[in-house]
């Protein structure tokens, strides 16, 4: 390993030079410095004059750079030796360090430390892990040269990090350009069947829907096949554990496993539509249309009308509603911190519950039942009709519309935003959108919110009850 300006001793030597010239210059203590730093005196003093010196964080060269008047960035080509050594390497100081780097802008020192650890072909593993806490943290396009080195570096192709970043560089760099979108495909699409099932779910997801939204009817087609089939596959399995009662967390997807197996039956039924296969089509679009079924990977929250959703009941004060929300967010199966966001209320004079509104973000984590029918994953035009023949709704301009239905005999009414029909996506208008856009508009779908409120005589005034046949 090669290392900055030579020796070890050399380069710590030069950095604590460089620090002490600054303590010296503006008069400081070293208890003063201390001080304003927020390092401890004792620290501060085993970094600048202990033998061998304490190692020094990049935090702490920030705080000395603020201190003594510095641009963020301050003495960074000084601090690889810090984090490097022909020893060993501190992976604790060197990826905080480079993320630093990365975000103050220093890509000399990216450059100049990356070279180093690629003579090393064991420290690509490090590159992908320092990829992946940017990825993690929203930094996409900062991750985007780290993944790349890895693909570039990494002889072993089948290697958790290389198809990982392989996956990764896929999602960020889609965007409108259809061209490079379908390079995307073609770069990434090799390396799908090689990623754990809880990626590969979300790759062929992805890949349907790009090649869906770019009018490729038989590629789009051909991953929504390997998606549903995947899907049912991991199903299977899971339903089998249960069953056993063996042990084991459920597969941890960025969607839930019924959303990827209904978007498998969607893109194949929609890819062969458009191809005039309609008679084809109709059983895989018929699958997507009913998926109240499909519930195993989520607890269920019962609608009981006119009364409760789950243990949340009409007449319930706000705080014991809260304790409700909070029970059912540690049961949630994967963590949510705005979980109680989802649900919202309407009091009486008392303060006591008269309306509990559910938005569709539930579906996430639990299944929201009215008499066996999912409220959320059916569509609303299903939904209606299959309420409609239990108890009426009132036909009012709303409803006429299609925007909200209320059932006064039932204690529900249902709302969405937008309304979109069958029709429209199949539109020109439809498919020249970009993907993400394609996706928001196949939710006005589905209802947004679900709201239970106590059955009374007077809850209906402003419109007719009517049959089934309005």
């Amino acid at each position: 390993m090669i290392l900055y300006g030579g020796l070890q001793g050399t380069m710590h030597q030069s950095l604590r030079s460089e620090i002490e010239k600054c303590r010296i210059k503006h008069g400081y203590t070293l208890s003063k410095l201390g001080e304003l730093t927020g390092i401890n005196p004792g620290s501060l003093s085993e970094i600048l004059n202990g033998n061998p010196p304490r190692a020094i964080t990049i935090g702490q060269l920030d705080a000395l750079a603020k201190v003594f008047g510095h641009d963020s960035g301050w003495l960074y080509e000084l601090y690889p030796e810090e984090c490097l050594s022909e020893q060993r390497i501190s992976r604790p100081r060197l990826i905080p360090y480079l993320i630093r780097c990365v975000e103050v802008g220093r890509e000399d020192c990216i450059e100049a430390v990356v070279s180093i650890l690629l003579e090393n072909p064991k420290n690509i593993l490090i590159l992908f892990v320092l990829a992946e806490q940017l990825y993690e943290k929203g930094q996409l396009k900062e991750s985007v040269p780290f993944y790349e080195y890895v693909i570039e570096n990494e002889k072993d192709s089948f290697s958790n990090h290389f198809v990982m970043s392989q996956y990764r560089l896929f999602r960020v760099v889609l965007g409108t350009n259809t061209e490079e979108n379908w390079e995307n495909v073609i770069r990434f699409s090799p390396y799908r069947n090689r990623l754990p099932e809880n990626y590969q779910l979300d790759a062929l997801f992805q890949l349907a829907r790009v090649c869906f939204a770019l009018q490729k009817w038989h590629k789009s087609e051909e991953y929504g096949d390997e998606l549903r089939l995947l899907a049912e596959t991991v199903y299977i399995h899971e339903l089998d554990r249960l069953k056993r009662n063996k042990k084991g967390e459920p597969l941890k997807t960025e969607r839930q496993l019924v959303y990827y197996y209904g978007m498998g039956h969607l893109y194949k039924g929609a890819a062969l539509e458009l191809q005039g296969l309609y008679e084809e089509a109709k059983q895989y679009v018929q699958v997507y249309a009913d998926l109240g079924w499909f519930e195993l990977l989520m607890d269920n929250l019962i609608i009981e009308e006119g009364r409760s959703v789950g243990t949340l009941r009409i007449g319930m004060t706000k705080q014991e509603l809260d304790q409700c929300v909070r029970t059912y967010q540690e049961k949630c199966i994967r963590p949510c911190d705005f979980f109680h966001s989802l649900f919202k209320y309407e009091y009486d004079s008392e303060g006591k519950v008269t309306h509990i509104h559910i938005t569709d973000t539930i579906k996430d984590y639990y299944t929201c039942l009215f008499r066996d029918i999912d409220v959320f994953n059916t569509k609303a035009s299903k939904l209606v009709e299959a309420l409609d023949k239990i108890s009426p709704y009132i036909r009012d301009n709303d409803a006429s519309l299609g925007f909200s239905y209320t059932f006064p005999e039932l204690g529900l009414s249902f709302w969405r935003n937008h309304v979109r029909n069958e029709e429209y996506f199949h539109s020109e208008e439809f498919k020249e959108l970009d993907p993400d856009l394609q996706e928001d508009e196949m939710r006005y779908l589905y209802f947004e919110t679900t709201t239970i409120f106590l059955i009374s005589r007077e809850e209906n005034t402003e419109g007719t009850l009517g049959g089934s046949e309005a």
